[in-house]
């Protein structure tokens, strides 16, 4: 199982904070994950398109695309900060 954390807006549209996963064997980096996500429809399409504002944390780093994602991983999703 992975665990998925939803932090400010994508909790709010996702009506959850977060949930534990089992991944399907060809989700294996947070690339794939994010499609994985995104097939489920309606507001996960839209808000983890490409080239939505969503950063990526796995076990508390930021991730890229290509950053594995293994059973036990804590993923985080979020907006990225804007601040002044």
């Amino acid at each position: 199982m992975v665990e998925l954390i939803y932090l400010a807006r994508l909790r709010d549209r996702f009506g959850l904070p977060g949930e534990s996963v089992a991944l399907p064997g060809d989700v294996a980096d947070v690339g794939a994950l994010l499609a994985w996500l995104r097939s489920r429809g309606g507001a996960w399409s839209s808000e983890l398109a490409p080239g939505r504002a969503v950063r990526v944390a796995v076990n508390k780093d930021v991730a890229r695309a290509d950053t594995p994602v293994r059973t036990g991983d804590e993923v985080a999703l979020f907006p990225p900060v804007t601040g002044g």
